[in-house]
C-alpha cells in the first residue's frame, strides 16, 4: 500500500510542477491536441462507416432474414468500435509522445535540472532522429504487448461474473503499467537505459508502477483529460524515473531502489 501511494504521490508532484511553470505546460499541450484531432476524427469515421465497413466483411450474412443478419452486423460494428476505443486509449500516450517528441524531451529535461541537487540533466548524447527512431521502434514493441494483453483480457471478458468483474480491474492495471513504461521511457532513454532494463526495473517496482499509472488510465479514459494531464505526467514520471534508479533528490535525500527480483509481467 505504501508503495501504491508513493506512485500516486508522483503522479500529484507533477501536476503541481507543471502547474508552476505554466509555460512549460501550455508548449507541452500542444501535441496532445494534435493528438486528440487526430484520434477523434478516426473514431468519428469508424462510427459514420462502421456499418458498411462490417457489411463489406460478411457477405455470407448478405442472405439473412431479418432480424438475425441486423443483430449479427450490428454486434460485430459495436466491436469493432469498442476495439477501435481500446487500441485508442492503449495508443494515445505513444502516440503523443513520439509527436512530441522534442517538448516532453524539454520538459523532463528541466524536470531533472529543477530537481537535481547539482542542476544538471542526464543526457543521451544521441542526435534526434536517433532518439525519435528508438522512441518509434520502442513504442511499436510496448503496443505489440499491450494489443496482446487486450486480446486475452476480450477473451477472459466471455466468462461469466469473472469477466464482468475481475477482469476489467486486471485490464486497468495492465494499462496502467504499460502507459507508466511510455511515460517513464522520456527520462530514462536519455539516461541510456534500453526497453528491456527498462521493463525489468519497472516489474521490480510494481505497485509504485501501478499507483502512478492506473489512476491515470483511468483519467485517460476522458480524452480531454489526457491531454490536460499528459505535461504533469511526463513531468511525475521523469521524478518517478529517478526514484527508480535511485539518484538523489534535490533535497538531499537519497531515493533507494528495491532489490525486488523482477518478475514476468
Amino acid at each position: 500500500m505504501r508503495e501504491l501511494g508513493a506512485g500516486f504521490k508522483y503522479l500529484m508532484e507533477g501536476q503541481r510542477w507543471v502547474a508552476r511553470h505554466g509555460r512549460q505546460y501550455g508548449f507541452a499541450l500542444v501535441p496532445g491536441l494534435i493528438t486528440l484531432v487526430l484520434y477523434v476524427g478516426a473514431l468519428v469515421a469508424l462510427a459514420v462507416w462502421g456499418d458498411d465497413f462490417t457489411a463489406w466483411a460478411t457477405p455470407f450474412a448478405d442472405d439473412w432474414s431479418s432480424p438475425w443478419q441486423g443483430l449479427f452486423r450490428g454486434f460485430l460494428t459495436a466491436v469493432l468500435f469498442a476495439l477501435g476505443l481500446l487500441l485508442s486509449v492503449l495508443t494515445f500516450t505513444a502516440v503523443t509522445l513520439l509527436i512530441g517528441e522534442p517538448f516532453y524531451e524539454s520538459l523532463s529535461e528541466r524536470v531533472d535540472r529543477d530537481v537535481s541537487p547539482d542542476g544538471t540533466a542526464p543526457s543521451s548524447g544521441l542526435p534526434l532522429w536517433r532518439e525519435l527512431w528508438i522512441s518509434a521502434r520502442d513504442s511499436l514493441r510496448i503496443l505489440v504487448r499491450a494489443l496482446l494483453w487486450a486480446v486475452l483480457l476480450f477473451a477472459l471478458g466471455f466468462i461469466p461474473f469473472l469477466g464482468q468483474t475481475v477482469v476489467p480491474v486486471i485490464g486497468f492495471f495492465v494499462t496502467g503499467f504499460f502507459l507508466t513504461e511510455q511515460l517513464t521511457a522520456v527520462a530514462l532513454q536519455r539516461r541510456n537505459v534500453d526497453l528491456r532494463a527498462r521493463l525489468a526495473l519497472l516489474r521490480s517496482r510494481k505497485p509504485l508502477v501501478w499507483g502512478f499509472g492506473t489512476p491515470l488510465g483511468l483519467a485517460f479514459l476522458v480524452p480531454f483529460v489526457a491531454v490536460l494531464l499528459m505535461p504533469g505526467a511526463v513531468a511525475g514520471a521523469t521524478l518517478m524515473a529517478r526514484d527508480l534508479l535511485g539518484e538523489e533528490s534535490a533535497d538531499g535525500e537519497d531515493r533507494e531502489e528495491t532489490d525486488t527480483a523482477p518478475q514476468p509481467l
